[in-house]
């Protein structure tokens, strides 16, 4: 069963930091949009205050009915005297404190509010105000949208900034297939799944990769419309459940939920058949007077092998001054003599 929908409905509790990751390969608007909308299906009681500092609010929500917008838009820096950090901090206390029903408090991008801001500094203490605003508001949540790469991504996504944290990232449908056929990893459950987080991670952190998947020679040419790999990512520090859960999941504007099995999506199910008919294959290493197969132990070990390419961009300690060691052979003429002590210079 997807993990998404209980994790992001109105009605979980302790996830009071929500993160939707979009990037160039695929965005991630619509998931963030069916997790707005929900409460207008549900007819759930709820307040909404959203800041469209990126995308208009026709691509966020289906209708401004029950959502406070704010449109920022046209607020470009230079040629917009308003102070935008100040104003969205009041907008968000006074949005808090004159109801009492449970809010979202929605901030779409946060990049744009990097730039407007100009800092790291001060827009993760910008975030940090929000977000402790937001906390003290019963069963109110601080939803951010960020694009990757984002220099912000690793402060709001920190357990200084938050012990509790839900972390949607979304992928195209074509690096698994990448995956699949370049290395011989289809998603679980037809590779192991520790085995297959190892390849899938540093795989998909290489965004220009990624990009290049989709927008080089045989791509789409951008993100798949109607279909989206998610990466999901709870931090849990509620009660007994402290931890961490990584699943990777599907999204389908044409499921009734959204959310899906992976192995659910229309991109992958060709990919997912032919794979299984190379699994039910006969098994070349039967009958062989010697064991060729890895135990699950051994896979698992295997998978926590670093590999090579893992650490592509980050910066790696400069190794220690090189020495030169000499060690002549009998026929090389040294003396240790000075040669012109003879030179009366």
């Amino acid at each position: 069963m997807p993990l998404l929908p209980a994790v992001s409905s109105d009605n979980a509790k302790d996830h009071y930091l929500l993160v939707f990751q979009s990037s160039l390969a695929q965005n991630c608007i619509p998931i963030l949009r069916s997790v707005l909308s929900e409460r207008i299906v549900s007819k759930i009681q709820r307040h909404c205050v959203l800041f469209c500092l990126l995308y208009p609010p026709a691509s966020l929500v289906p209708t401004t009915e029950f959502i406070v917008v704010h449109d920022w838009l046209d607020r470009v820096p230079g040629y917009d005297d308003s102070d935008k950090p100040s104003e969205l901090l009041e907008i968000v206390e006074k949005s808090l404190e004159d109801t009492s029903l449970p809010t979202d408090i929605v901030v779409d991008s946060v990049d744009t509010l990097l730039s407007d801001c100009g800092s790291l500094s001060a827009t993760e203490s910008l975030l940090s105000k929000i977000y402790a605003l937001v906390k003290k508001h019963q069963n109110s949540r601080l939803i951010l949208h960020t694009q990757s790469p984002s220099p912000l991504l690793p402060l709001i996504t920190s357990t200084s900034f938050s012990t509790s944290l839900v972390h949607v990232t979304s992928h195209p449908p074509a690096l698994i297939q990448h995956l699949a056929t370049e290395f011989l990893m289809p998603p679980p459950p037809l590779s192991p799944l520790p085995k297959f987080w190892s390849v899938f991670l540093p795989v998909s952190e290489r965004i220009q990769d990624t990009e290049r998947l989709v927008f080089g020679p045989g791509g789409e040419g951008s993100g798949h419309p109607a279909e989206i790999v998610v990466e999901l990512i709870v931090r849990d520090a509620s009660g007994r459940k402290r931890g961490l859960e990584r699943v990777l999941e599907g999204w389908s504007s044409n499921s009734n939920q959204g959310s899906c099995d992976l192995i659910a999506l229309e991109s992958l199910k060709d990919l997912m058949k032919k794979q299984k008919e190379q699994l039910s294959a006969p098994d070349p290493t039967q009958n062989l007077s010697f064991n060729l197969n890895l135990t699950s132990s051994q896979q698992e070990s295997r998978a926590q092998v670093p590999l090579p390419y893992a650490h592509e961009g980050r910066i790696v300690p400069s190794p220690a001054p090189a020495t030169i060691f000499y060690d002549p052979d009998s026929a090389d003429d040294i003396d240790d003599d000075d040669p012109d002590e003879d030179l009366d210079i």
